[in-house]
């Protein structure tokens, strides 16, 4: 009897955890700041590293070792070149050059720090955001603006990658 209970049991417990599988979130955040006082827009982003890499990969047929030691100057340059073919800020319709500022990564994120001159009122923001997206489609870049004390979010995915926000 005391077999058969064990049995049992240990048949539930298999089926409970076998039955549970891990989900892997794919998320990236951005956070958009207009800093009137200097005319410009802020942008920090905040990605996994090793969806990023996969999606450099994945676009370049070469490894790549971005946020690591092993991190060469053309990685960055690839980076740097996926970012500017994949994301795009419009402002009043006229599109903004992105300037890479700075990178650090904390834990298993990349952080970015990025800026877009001489704005001088906001009236309109169009966002296109295919970061990661082509290569995932699970992928999704939520999007924190704050622009002159009004704050908005979009959520941007591979069938839905522009927003735009009127101010």
């Amino acid at each position: 009897m005391k077999k058969r209970i064990l049995i049992v049991f240990f048949g539930l417990l298999f089926l409970t955890l076998t039955s549970f599988s891990v989900h892997k979130f794919y998320v990236a955040l951005y956070q958009v700041n207009y800093a009137p006082e200097k005319k410009m827009l802020q942008i920090t982003t905040r990605l996994f590293i090793d969806d990023l890499n996969n999606a450099l990969e994945k676009k370049h047929q070469k490894k790549i070792n971005l946020g690591s030691e092993k991190e060469t100057e053309e990685d960055l340059n690839l980076f740097k070149k996926y970012f500017a073919e994949k994301f795009t800020i419009k402002v009043n319709g006229q599109i903004k050059p992105l300037l890479f500022l700075s990178k650090e990564m904390e834990g298993d994120v990349l952080i970015c720090y990025f800026s877009c001159k001489d704005i001088h009122k906001i009236n309109t923001l169009e966002i296109y955001n295919s970061i990661i997206t082509d290569n995932n489609s699970e992928q999704q870049n939520i999007m924190h603006f704050n622009v002159s004390g009004v704050k908005n979010t979009l959520l941007l995915t591979e069938s839905n990658s522009k927003g735009l926000l009127k101010y």
